[in-house]
């Protein structure tokens, strides 16, 4: 059972910046399977593809084609596109506002400046598949990119054991803009995204959410292609007083524990009647729900309640742990959330459940996760932008500066600076 406790200490021992990204075993076999890809290219990803995946593979196979994609659209039930179409749509409306805000102009004393940002040119959107489908993380990673006006995205994602992409990922993928897709997971679709390969094209950066091995592979390539921030298993932590709903706590907590082993699911609250009610909740709960033994087995290991003496408490805690969502379920939760800065998403009472921002509320659910919100922000338009400024001065713009430009080139020793300033005004 989901273990109570006082002690904040151990609850904050790995976070970021000592997180663990799935030890050395992991980290030695991932960069293995890199540096064969970089060197035997699609030989190399075919290998490892039977190997993990129990798929054998020709690389004339890789991609998924055009006719597969408007089959899968045929096997999906129209209800089922249309609650992807609502994830899209909200969530390029927020990402559109985003976007729009980052260009302004300034003008002053004879110097306009621009500033405004533009795409990357080829991006690789990882995708998890194996043990179940996720079209939603394909929505969260393609569309913000195709906002931004990204050119080229790339999906990777596992194939199944019958070589096929889910129908539900390849629908997900095409109506947030996909331009390819290719039946290729793990660190080995790391590696090919990052370096290429005769079959698979070489991207600017790699984003998504993975497993130990997809994490341990983006750190390996890192230094050669930008990526995300690195992401582990999900995280909740609720805060809450006496008048939240157990029941609502409780739900909240399963909901994410079903995400699977390595999860954390944390209730910290100022009332210990709550905590008791939580864990009585559970309890009732976890005997009827599918899923049962996965649950409680992530309860087991990643659950707790922290009871603390205040609400200001709760929110320094929070500060520190940095967990991927924060709830809020107290009575004025907009006193607490403004305390609370470092996390992936802040949720604010008891009709904001992560649940829902999982798939349709409108932001992405691809969040930092060990500690890495107290430095890094969901998945945006922002990840597949960059800033870029122009500046246009007259003569009276540059006349103004001049001195300063003089001063301070003579101090850096780089003269010739202020001489190509001052050779524009010398008749």
């Amino acid at each position: 059972m989901i273990r109570v406790t006082r002690d904040p200490a151990p609850l904050l021992r790995g976070r970021w910046p000592d997180v663990a990204q799935g030890g050395p075993g992991v980290s030695a076999a991932a960069s293995e399977i890199v540096a064969d890809v970089r060197s035997r290219g699609d030989a190399a990803v075919a290998e490892y593809t039977e190997r993990f995946d129990g798929v054998r593979l020709q690389p004339a196979d890789f991609e998924v084609t055009r006719a597969e994609i408007e089959e899968a659209y045929t096997r999906v039930p129209a209800e089922k596109v249309e609650a992807l179409r609502t994830a899209a749509n909200r969530l390029r409306l927020i990402e559109e506002t985003r976007l729009n805000g980052l260009s302004f102009e300034s003008e002053s004393e004879g110097v306009t400046i621009k500033c405004t940002v533009r795409p990357l040119r080829r991006v690789g959107c990882y995708v998890p598949g194996g043990r179940a489908a996720y079209p939603s993380t394909a929505v969260m990673s393609v569309l913000p990119a195709k906002v931004a006006g990204v050119a080229e995205v790339i999906v990777a994602t596992p194939p199944g054991r019958d070589g096929k992409v889910p129908d539900l990922t390849l629908v997900a993928a095409d109506l947030s803009g996909a331009d390819r897709v290719f039946r290729v997971g793990g660190a080995q679709a790391i590696a090919a995204l990052a370096y290429g390969t005769s079959t698979i094209p070489r991207v600017e950066k790699i984003v998504g959410p993975g497993n130990a091995y997809v994490t341990a592979a983006k750190l390996a390539v890192s230094r050669d292609v930008a990526i995300d921030k690195p992401a582990g298993p999900t995280e909740i932590l609720v805060i809450a007083d006496a008048s939240a709903d157990p029941r609502l706590v409780a739900l909240d907590l399963v909901s994410q524990a079903e995400h699977g082993p390595g999860g954390i699911a944390g209730l910290v609250t100022t009332s210990e009647a709550l905590a008791t009610a939580v864990q009585a909740e559970l309890s009732g709960l976890l005997p009827k729900i599918q899923r049962s033994g996965e649950v409680s087995g992530v309860l087991e290991s990643g659950g707790f309640i922290l009871v603390v003496d205040s609400l200001d408490d709760a929110a320094r805690f929070a500060e520190e742990f940095a967990p991927e969502h924060v709830e809020v379920q107290t009575e004025r939760p907009e006193e607490v959330a403004i305390k609370v800065t470092s996390a992936g998403l802040v949720l604010l009472g008891p009709y904001t459940p992560v649940s829902s921002t999982d798939y349709v509320m409108g932001v992405n659910h691809v969040l930092p996760t060990g500690g890495y919100g107290k430095v890094a922000g969901g998945l945006t338009v922002l990840d597949y932008v960059k800033p870029v400024s122009t500046v246009a001065a007259t003569r009276v713009g540059l006349e103004k500066i001049r001195k300063a430009v003089a001063v301070l080139s003579e101090t850096e020793g780089l003269p010739n600076h202020g001489a190509a300033v001052e050779g524009r005004f010398k008749e």
